[in-house]
């Protein structure tokens, strides 16, 4: 009996442990589905708000007002929303309040909430920004624009690496172009070779930006727009070059260029959780100038010119030639072609060295 007793007793200790168990485990996942439907209702209550910003936004502003007064009224059409239903809830985000005496509020860009007669309002001007980013994003016409890179010429003098930062806004450890130490086998000689964005024509990193910040203008020129940009760093992976970089910090001289409008062919000023890369001094190209990186080398490594007009300068020379006779008569070729990308920048080999090679090769490097 002892012995039957105490296997009862067992037995009804591993089914209470069970049913606690049970309990535990499916009040834990009661818990997780709460708390991801919060969520859920935090990101639709989100999205709401911003929506309706946007279109409060879009009308203007004259006169000021509370923003604790603002934040009630959207509340109370969200509320008013989530009873009604999702239809509702979303159709509500269109709506701007009306007023007595056709008065309407509206919110700044700022945030201040203000109230405005209906008959008041007119279509804004175009902001400069938005002429910055339509100019940018067309380029200019009937241009066809490459580079030349003379790989014989390099010193790694990096005076190209300074002017680029400075120009483009950047800290010490960013680089748009970096001098990369080469040797292609143990029995050539080693070299140094520019390295920056190649302005594909098939570029991959246009291809998998999910809101089209970085894009390829008509001028052959891939650029990146930081008002759009949302940091994924997509393109940054997609890139075969790893010619892209990541502000992870405040950018440098912040403070200087705060007031400064965002100018997209410099991509100046630059932005925190944004990406940035070489854009061929787009901004310099408009004023008829040759990029910064060509017109900092003392060195003569590069040219810079027009394809459809078979043409590129020399940046330390000025010197003039014809683009499709220099990339054959020195048997030009382009930076990891066998990709498809069809890069714009072409490389003259390192044959006939001006100056001998200063650096260090590691005896087992290839």
């Amino acid at each position: 009996m002892c012995v039957f007793r105490e296997l009862i007793k067992y037995y009804v200790k591993q089914v209470c442990f069970r049913i606690k168990y049970q309990f535990v485990f499916y009040g834990q996942m009661l818990q997780s589905l709460f708390c991801s439907l919060l969520r859920i209702i935090n990101l639709v209550e989100n999205r709401l708000f911003l929506t309706e910003v946007l279109v409060l936004q879009k009308k203007g502003f004259m006169e000021k007002n509370t923003r604790r007064k603002f934040m009630k009224t959207l509340g109370a059409s969200l509320g008013v929303a989530g009873v009604v239903g999702g239809t509702s809830l979303l159709s509500s985000c269109n709506r701007v309040e009306t007023v007595t005496g056709d008065k309407i509020h509206l919110l700044t860009s700022s945030g201040e909430l203000v109230e405005v007669d209906k008959s008041q309002l007119k279509p804004a001007e175009m902001p400069s920004l938005t002429e910055n980013q339509k100019r940018g994003r067309k380029g200019l016409e009937g241009k066809s624009w490459v580079m030349v890179i003379d790989l014989a010429k390099c010193r790694n003098a990096r005076e190209c690496m300074k002017a680029c930062q400075n120009h483009h806004q950047l800290r010490p450890e960013q680089h748009h172009i970096t001098t990369l130490q080469m040797q292609d086998s143990e029995d050539t000689a080693p070299y140094y070779m520019p390295k920056q964005c190649q302005h594909c024509d098939n570029p991959p990193c246009t291809k998998v930006c999910p809101v089209n910040a970085t894009f390829k203008r008509e001028d052959g020129i891939v650029l990146i727009d930081n008002e759009r940009c949302i940091g994924c760093r997509f393109c940054i992976a997609a890139c075969p070059y790893s010619a892209r970089i990541f502000n992870w910090f405040e950018p440098r001289d912040s403070e200087k260029y705060k007031d400064v409008t965002y100018n997209i062919e410099a991509n100046v000023p630059q932005k925190k959780g944004t990406v940035s890369k070489c854009v061929f001094s787009a901004d310099r190209l408009r004023d008829d100038k040759l990029p910064t990186c060509a017109s900092a080398c003392p060195n003569g490594v590069y040219w810079f010119g027009d394809r459809n007009e078979d043409a590129v300068t020399n940046g330390t020379t000025k010197e003039t030639v014809s683009f499709s006779k220099l990339i054959k008569d020195n048997a030009a070729y382009n930076l990891m072609d066998e990709l498809g990308t069809k890069p714009r920048i072409y490389y003259l080999p390192p044959k006939n060295r001006t100056t001998p090679f200063e650096g260090t090769i590691d005896e087992h490097h290839s």
